[in-house]
């Protein structure tokens, strides 16, 4: 692994970005991209660096931006034109090499070990940062590094139009000293963990004892601490976006909401979601979660893992909600959530019989014996059940979501 080059790209306000392309008449003026200005759930996405001059922040709500900023201009987001955008931004990437790995719709890692050993990989960096900008209108930035830690840590650290190079022996003085929240892989709740075991500084985090990092934190403790000390193996994967762990979806409330019966019909309308995601991709998965957001912004998670895999939305709705009246203690919510892990292909996963399938696997058993006398004679897989082409879904419309994985398979083809 050692004398790696590895890129890590970053568009700046990406959506604003592009809704500036698109019409030049909103350059340099404070653009926010919100989900729906007209409700609560209208949370800002991502605003212009315009906007955030005037304390404007993603995940802020619409109606506390306009008070901050009256004359913050609202667009609601086109996902299209994103995804447009996202394709030739990593058809640019991938003119220079095959080892491009997209992150999200408007960030990836790129290999360049050896081009470097040709080209001068700053001089690299900057051509690519410029061909962004001349042929697609847009600004990124660029880390420059060894791993794909500290390349993802260096392109934070200078926007817009920035390109850092961070190297293992540079991370003492850069990154040391500051909060471990400011951590890539590091959230809130991991912070406060670590924080319980006077953990406050990415420093004190890569001189901890290790023998305690994996006594209280397992497996994830000794990986942040050889993240906080530089070192990641990970390879830049062409393939990893196509590995998908969870399916999902959330939604914020236009109320604090404390109807039962309204939160019963929202946890329906999000299982169907969810189902139409793992029809289109074919995959199944045994553990349902919840999620919440109270008023006062307390999130939490509750999930259960099953015998049986479920992609089927009554399955996930009847266990989703079995979860939440199990641990809803009536307080207001703002958001809610119902996400299936531990996904598979369903063509490659066995479903044990229930109380809830059975009959429907009675039903499959004159046809089941059919494929066999079949196979017997003509040879295994001659008949495939079901359709194995996956559908397209575009019922996800988050920031990334696998149905931009499209474009990139098609590019690969």
């Amino acid at each position: 692994m050692a004398g790696r080059v590895i890129f890590h790209i970053d568009m700046n306000s990406f959506y604003a970005s592009v809704e500036q392309s698109h019409d030049p008449s909103l350059k340099g003026k404070a653009l926010a991209i919100a989900g729906n200005p007209k409700e609560r759930r209208g949370i800002i996405v991502t605003c212009s660096y315009e906007a955030r001059a005037h304390g404007i922040y993603t995940t802020m709500q619409v109606h506390e931006a306009k008070r901050k900023f009256p004359e913050l201009i609202l667009l609601p987001p086109n996902f299209e034109r994103y995804r447009a955008a996202s394709k030739a931004m990593f058809a640019i990437l991938r003119s220079y090499t095959d080892l491009v790995e997209p992150v999200s719709i408007d960030e990836g890692y790129v290999d360049v070990t050896d081009l470097a050993m040709e080209r001068d990989a700053v001089e690299l960096a900057k051509e690519i940062q410029q061909r962004m900008l001349s042929e697609l209108d847009l600004p990124c930035s660029l880390g420059i590094a060894p791993n794909k830690f500290l390349a993802k840590t260096a392109s934070d650290m200078k926007k817009p139009l920035g390109i850092t190079i961070l190297r293992k022996r540079d991370i003492q003085e850069k990154l040391w000293h500051l909060p471990v929240i400011e951590m890539h892989g590091i959230g809130e709740s991991t912070a406060e963990k670590l924080k319980r075991l006077s953990i406050l500084t990415i420093g004190d985090l890569a001189t901890a004892n290790e023998g305690l990092m994996k006594e209280k934190m397992g497996k994830n403790g000794i990986r942040l601490q050889m993240r906080a000390n530089g070192i990641d193996d990970r390879i830049v994967d062409p393939d990893s976006i196509y590995d998908t762990k969870s399916v999902g979806t959330s939604t914020t409330l236009p109320i604090d909401e404390t109807d039962e019966a309204e939160l019963k019909a929202i946890f329906r309308k999000l299982s169907d979601k969810v189902a139409n995601r793992l029809e289109a991709k074919e995959l199944a998965g045994p553990t349902v979660s919840i999620q919440t957001r109270s008023s006062d912004w307390q999130n939490r998670t509750r999930s259960i893992t099953l015998k049986n895999t479920v992609w089927k939305a009554d399955d996930i709705f009847r266990n989703a909600w079995e979860l939440f009246t199990r641990h809803w203690n009536g307080e207001p919510l703002r958001l809610v959530g119902v996400t299936i892990s531990n996904v598979a292909d369903k063509g490659e996963m066995t479903e044990q019989l229930s109380l809830f399938n059975y009959q429907e696997h009675a039903k499959e058993e004159p046809l089941l014996e059919l494929i066999s006398k079949l196979e017997a004679k003509f040879g295994k897989n001659v008949l495939i059940k079901g359709a194995k082409y996956k559908k397209t879904s575009y019922d996800s419309k988050t920031s990334f979501s696998k149905d931009f994985l499209d474009d990139h398979d098609h590019e690969r083809k």
